[in-house]
C-alpha cells in the first residue's frame, strides 16, 4: 500500500500502477456516481417516489372522479407535478374530450404513458453498461499486467526475483478488483432503477384503469353488467433493462 503525505499525489502513483485500465476505471467510478445523483434528483422531479394510493391530491382527485365530479378532479391536480399528476390529468381531458371516442382516447394516453416510463428510464442503460464493461476492463488491465510480469520474469532468467514477480501480479490484479468496485454499485442501482420504474408502470395502468371505467359526468351510473371491462384501458408497455 502507498502511504503519502499528499493523498491526491498517493492516489496518481496508486492509479500509475494499475496502468491506463485503471485510470479508465476510475473516470467510469466517477461517471457511476455523477449519473446516480442525476437520477435520483430526476425521478425525484418526476415524482417517482409517490403513489395512487393514500390521502394525496391525486388519490382525492381519483375518488372525485368516480363520483362525477370531473372539475373538482382536475382542480386538483393543478398544477400538474409528477408524473403520475400528469397523465392522470391528460386521461381525464381525453375522456372528457366529445371529439375523442373512448378507443382514441386510450391510445393517446396510452401513447403519453409511454413517452413517461421512457423518461422516468433515461440514464439506466448508461449505468448497465458500465456494470457489464467495467469488470471487462479491469480483467484486461490484469491479463496486459500479467503479461508484463512474465516477460520481465523471461528476461531475468535464473536471476528472477520472485518478490519482483509477486509485486507485478498484485499490480496487474488492482484492476480486476477496481473494475468489481465500479460494477457492483452501478449493478445495484439499476436493478432498484428498474424497480422504481414496473411501480411507475403498474400506477399509470391503475390510474388509466380508474379514469376510464368511471362513468362520465351527466351519464347513468347503473352501467350495464360488462362496461367496467369493456373501457378499460389497455396495458402499458413493458419496461425491461434494455430501455433507452
Amino acid at each position: 500500500m502507498i502511504l503519502s503525505a499528499d493523498p491526491f499525489a498517493g492516489l496518481l502513483v496508486f492509479l500509475a500502477r494499475g496502468g491506463p485500465a485503471l485510470w479508465a476505471i476510475a473516470a467510469l467510478s466517477v461517471l457511476t456516481l455523477a449519473l446516480i445523483l442525476w437520477k435520483l434528483a430526476h425521478l425525484t422531479r418526476l415524482g417517482a417516489w409517490r403513489s395512487n394510493r393514500g390521502t394525496g391530491h391525486l388519490a382525492a382527485s381519483l375518488g372525485d372522479w368516480a363520483v362525477g365530479d370531473s372539475d373538482s378532479a382536475l382542480a386538483r391536480l393543478e398544477p400538474p407535478r409528477g408524473l403520475r399528476r400528469q397523465i392522470a390529468r391528460h386521461a381525464m381531458l381525453c375522456r372528457l374530450n366529445p371529439a375523442l371516442p373512448d378507443a382514441l382516447a386510450r391510445e393517446e394516453v396510452l401513447r403519453v404513458a409511454r413517452a413517461g416510463l421512457m423518461e422516468s428510464r433515461r440514464g439506466v442503460r448508461a449505468l448497465d453498461l458500465i456494470a457489464t464493461i467495467a469488470p471487462l476492463i479491469g480483467l484486461l488491465g490484469t491479463v496486459l499486467g500479467m503479461i508484463e510480469a512474465f516477460q520481465a520474469l523471461q528476461e531475468a532468467g535464473n536471476r528472477a526475483d520472485p518478490a519482483a514477480l509477486a509485486g507485478g501480479i498484485w499490480q496487474a490484479l488492482l484492476t480486476t478488483a477496481a473494475g468489481m468496485a465500479v460494477a457492483i454499485p452501478a449493478g445495484v442501482a439499476v436493478s432498484w432503477f428498474d424497480s422504481i420504474a414496473e411501480q411507475v408502470q403498474a400506477d399509470l395502468e391503475d390510474l388509466a384503469t380508474r379514469i376510464f371505467i368511471a362513468p362520465l359526468p351527466g351519464t347513468a351510473t347503473a352501467a350495464a353488467p360488462g362496461t367496467a371491462t369493456a373501457t378499460a384501458t389497455a396495458p402499458m408497455p413493458a419496461t425491461g433493462s434494455g430501455a433507452p
